[in-house]
């Protein structure tokens, strides 16, 4: 079998979900992860290999790394997030942390948990795709510079420039300049020298190409399916390019090597791929003629389930709305939208969120992560694993969330809010995803990043500023109220303004107007609503809605 015909490219999510969008530890560097690569193996029977339990994992992370322990968990939970597990499986962890009295029962309950040690290790060595580089900072590449951002609605820069974690060129010159590294992170010890490098000896095991199918997938050239690396690697004809012996059950590190980077290629599903021959998205909702420069691609109609991308680009002044198949599952990449409400009812895998401006977003539930990057005025609401937001200023988060928001660096007055509004379909989405109303950390965000490390970066909404938002489309479903309920005191909230209404209809009802007054009061109250909905911007998304009878039902096509 001719090796050309063999096409290896790198995986978008370990990326996209991942990567943790925050220059990593710095004791992340391949220096201590050899030296983690070698310990774990000699601690197999103390739960460090091949499954690396959370409890071994916490005592090399705080005791020999010195990181502290919620970053630790970060970490592993973030990993472990992108594990395959069945919705049943999530909800049933939730259940049981929900079940926990005390700080030591959840610990009790996290050291049951074990991840795949030598799929970690590469984990962490990806978080080096987000480190600042002080060369490429010199040359004004990468300076990471939270207010520096174009205040004009020019929206014309590249969807997928800047943001490392969604350029698939960054994944694939990442790993193709880091191919050796990563391969000898996986080596068994006896096949590395002293100082831990590979010889011209050196053997790759089976269960080392096994972790590295985390990073690497590929096909045969005009074969319709997707191959795990290790499916390739080990399949007869290829023996030969990939160094695999059947008598040592082991591959050639210089061969092996070798051959990745010959057949390494684009990916086919990556966000440059959707861009440039993507279908374009059909909306229930939006207005015409305002249309022009937003750019809506998908893959979904060429891409499996598990490589779906959604690529939204330069909506402005719009609101649009969908619930469909071409959703379910997505990565989702919301880029420069300005002055729009954007509906996205549907169980998502991931989110991105940048550039956007003066906006709303509702979406449906995340499966994994909910990332906001160099965004100003929107207001987010959703049901998500875990929101991080870096760069953002003067924006809201309605969040129902089972780990605690990552507050990364740049940002400037935050408000974390609960979550406040449904669709009649949402907990029968948030069933498909996993996600349980129970334990919800939305007012319990961790500032990661050092370089402001005080609280006054976010606030919790005041209970005298919280009202229910109402999702305007009609669909099929049971959800009739809020997953959860709200938290008590912005129940009060809601309950003493309602308590004001009917005081204040029952003065109306009493004052005895005749015809003339009703009618000239009820003018007076008009005017004074609408100038309110002009006042907090609410009249243009009344305005950029269609009427209920045009195609409010549409929402789900």
């Amino acid at each position: 079998m001719d090796q050309s015909r063999v096409l290896l490219w790198v995986k978008a999510e370990p990326f996209i979900v991942g990567a943790l969008q925050v220059p990593p530890p710095s004791k992340f560097s391949l220096h201590y992860l050899r030296k983690i690569s070698t310990y774990v193996r000699t601690r197999a029977a103390e739960g460090a290999y091949p499954r690396l339990y959370w409890s071994t994992w916490r005592h090399i992370a705080c005791g020999k790394l010195q990181l502290a322990k919620d970053l630790a968990w970060l970490y592993f939970e973030l990993f472990d997030s992108l594990s395959v597990r069945t919705p049943e499986e999530r909800l049933e962890w939730s259940e049981v942390l929900s079940n926990c009295m005390s700080e030591d029962e959840v610990e009790k309950q996290r050291n049951q948990l074990s991840v795949d040690t030598l799929q970690f290790l590469l984990f962490l060595y990806i978080q080096q795709l987000n480190k600042v580089s002080l060369r490429t900072s010199l040359i004004g590449e990468e300076w990471p510079s939270p207010r520096n951002r174009s205040r004009s609605p020019d929206l014309t820069e590249k969807p997928n420039c800047h943001n490392k974690n969604w350029n698939d060129y960054s994944h694939q010159a990442f790993v193709y300049d880091h191919l050796s590294n990563l391969l000898e992170l996986l080596l068994d010890p006896e096949q590395l020298t002293a100082s831990f490098h590979s010889t011209h000896s050196s053997l790759v095991s089976r269960e080392a190409i096994v972790a590295l199918s985390f990073l690497i997938e590929g096909t045969v050239s005009r074969a319709r399916k997707i191959y795990s690396l290790h499916e390739l690697a080990l399949w007869q004809p290829l023996h030969a390019e990939s160094g695999f012996s059947r008598i040592s059950k082991t591959f050639s590190f210089h061969k092996l090597e070798a051959w990745l980077r010959a057949c390494l290629t684009g990916n086919p599903f990556g966000t440059s791929a959707c861009l440039k021959s993507g279908k374009k998205l059909a909306w229930a909702h939006q207005v015409e003629g305002t249309t022009k420069r937003a750019k809506i691609a998908c893959n979904t109609h060429v891409a499996p389930r598990m490589h779906r991308m959604v690529v939204m680009s330069q909506v402005y002044k719009q609101t649009l709305a969908k619930s469909s198949d071409t959703l379910v599952g997505a990565h989702v990449k919301i880029h420069r939208c300005n002055e729009s409400f954007i509906y996205l009812l549907s169980p998502l895998r991931s989110v991105t969120i940048e550039k956007c401006r003066n906006s709303t977003f509702v979406l449906g539930p995340v499966e994994t992560v909910l990332h906001l990057h160099s965004c100003d005025n929107v207001k987010v609401i959703a049901v998500c694993h875990r929101l991080s937001i870096s760069s953002t200023a003067g924006s809201i988060f309605h969040i129902l969330t089972p780990t605690r928001p990552l507050i990364l660096s740049g940002n400037q007055t935050v408000t974390f809010a609960p979550f406040h509004t449904y669709y009649p379909m949402l907990e029968d989405h948030m069933a498909k995803t996993g996600l349980a109303t129970v334990p919800n950390y939305w007012d319990n965000p961790v500032v990661v990043c050092r370089e402001n490390n005080n609280t006054s970066v976010f606030r919790l909404l005041p209970p005298c500023e919280f009202y229910v938002f109402i999702i305007p489309f009609e669909m099929e479903g049971d959800t009739t109220e809020i997953p959860g309920g709200l938290p008590s005191v912005y129940q009060k909230a809601l309950g003493q303004r309602e308590q004001k209404i009917q005081i204040w209809q029952k003065t109306v009802k009493e004052a005895r107007l005749t015809k003339d007054q009703r009618k000239q009061f009820q003018i007076l109250v008009e005017n004074k609503f609408y100038e309110w909905l002009i006042n907090t911007g609410h009249r243009q998304q009344l305005d950029t809605l269609v009427p209920p009878a045009a195609g409010s039902k549409q929402a789900a096509g």
